[in-house]
């Protein structure tokens, strides 16, 4: 997500903090490029210019060139720019009482509304709603077949009708969520082109006699500035109440991210991040900015983790770390946990100063299958006490799962290593933490086979004096 954004700024702001000194034209130097690097992202021209011209009047009201820190200065004033340039938004769903509350997803054609339409379902169920789902786009074929397969798997009814009245399927879609005791309805309305005037109209009077209490505009953020001259176009018919960016995790630059709610006036509400219909984020300016600058975002990665990790659960695991009983079976339920909150390589973007190093990690999910087969196929009292395992041991794992003798030893071996290390870590303060950074935690490795890059650390040689004429003294 914005990896060629966040690289170009990191080595503008590199340039700065690399200078003992200061001036008024270096800043204007950096702003300059990072100008440049906002238009080769896509980013609208009128947005950029404004953008550059605020962040050069706040180095000058910080008094940038008389820190001691220029650099760093210069990241928080381009933070707060870009959380002012993509906020405020409340994410939150009014709902209205007596329900159902209607929200209705519009968009272009191949945009991802179908798709988005179950995302959202999903997440009203997480906030306690009674969802249902409306298959109201009658042109695209199978599009009906699509969200009632969708609304099968999350276990959300879809209400569907054959006919060609996309009005008439919407009043009866609300009909039916009354009746049935629906407190929400996500509308599904046919993709369309902003240029095609007969569908514009159609969705202007399924909007217009369903009177929705939202209306979200569904965008591909691939596209770009064609995203942004969409939801420019839609609001001008339908007063939009907020955008729903999805494909998000394939856009490289981010331009429609930073351009719409400058161009538009609406901000975005909502973030697609990946194909599986959990993959929908409350979008925050604040931690989109913290992303694009490179230093993380340890609030949603917290978030992610209370979802997934039971309060207890966590307090007897810390207590297992501590004492270093940590077990294979609690390894794989930590994996299991990682893989539910997305992964290991994006939990680890999360992290401030470390998505930069891990931007081209490939985590292959087959390897930690083979792992968990590792694991399966030990006994019960093997995977609680794995010190236990010799080399006959080994072997007869080894042919349990069908794996190379070697494959198991290292598996056994990096996991004594990283038991080790979080023990050390559960009671050794920063000490632990610094040997962590320096490449000797290796359960990352396993579980995404071996692939973390290690952080180089600088030589602590000392420098050996020269001798005159130019040879080392021995």
């Amino acid at each position: 997500m914005f990896d060629a954004l966040t690289d170009k700024f990191n080595g503008i702001f590199r340039s700065l903090s690399g200078r003992g000194r200061i001036t008024e034209a270096n800043v204007s130097d950096a702003m300059r490029e990072v100008r440049k690097a906002l238009l080769e992202a896509d980013v609208n021209y009128h947005v950029v210019k404004q953008f550059t011209k605020d962040c050069l009047e706040a180095a000058k009201g910080a008094e940038v060139i008389k820190s001691l820190h220029p650099g760093q200065v210069m990241v928080k004033i381009v933070h707060d720019e870009l959380v002012r340039l993509m906020g405020p938004v409340d994410t939150r769903i009014y709902f209205v009482s007596p329900g159902p509350t209607v929200v209705m997803l519009a968009g272009l054609q191949g945009s991802g509304k179908t798709t988005t339409a179950a995302k959202l379902g999903k997440y009203l169920i997480s906030k306690g709603r009674k969802p249902l789902m409306i298959a109201d786009d009658l042109q695209r074929p199978a599009a009906i077949d699509q969200l009632i397969t969708l609304g099968e798997q999350l276990n959300i009814p879809v209400y569907s009708d054959r006919i060609k009245d996309a009005v008439k399927v919407a009043r009866d879609g609300i009909k039916f969520a009354k009746s049935n005791g629906h407190d929400v309805v996500v509308l599904d309305t046919a993709g369309r082109l902003h240029i095609d005037e007969e569908m514009m109209s159609e969705i202007a009077d399924v909007a217009k006699a369903v009177t929705p209490q939202q209306i979200y505009l569904v965008c591909d953020a691939m596209t770009g500035q064609d995203a942004v001259n969409s939801a420019k176009e839609f609001n001008e018919r339908l007063e939009l109440d907020g955008v729903i960016l999805t494909k998000l995790d394939g856009d490289a630059r981010g331009g429609a991210a930073l351009s719409v709610k400058a161009v538009t006036g609406k901000p975005i509400k909502f973030i697609g991040v990946g194909e599986k219909l959990d993959k929908l984020e409350e979008f925050h300016p604040d931690r989109m900015a913290s992303r694009i600058l490179g230093m993380g975002d340890v609030v949603t990665l917290v978030e992610k983790a209370q979802e997934q990790f039971d309060a207890d659960e966590a307090a007897k695991m810390q207590a297992k770390m501590a004492k270093g009983t940590f077990g294979f079976d609690d390894f794989l339920k930590q994996m299991d946990a990682v893989r539910k909150m997305g992964g290991m390589a994006s939990m680890l973007k999360l992290l401030p100063g470390v998505g930069s190093q891990l931007k081209d990690l490939q985590v292959d999910e087959r390897e930690l299958d083979q792992m968990k087969g590792i694991v399966h196929s030990m006994t019960t009292e093997e995977r609680q006490d794995p010190d236990i395992i010799d080399s006959s041991r080994r072997r007869r794992i080894a042919r349990g799962c069908g794996r190379d003798v070697q494959d198991v030893a290292s598996l056994i071996k990096t996991f004594r290593r990283s038991r080790d290390m979080m023990k050390s870590l559960s009671g050794g303060g920063m000490g632990g933490l610094k040997s962590m950074l320096s490449g000797k935690m290796d359960l990352f490795g396993a579980m995404a086979g071996g692939r973390v890059p290690k952080v180089k650390q600088r030589s602590k040689r000392k420098r050996v004096p020269r001798r005159k004429g130019g040879k080392k003294r021995r």
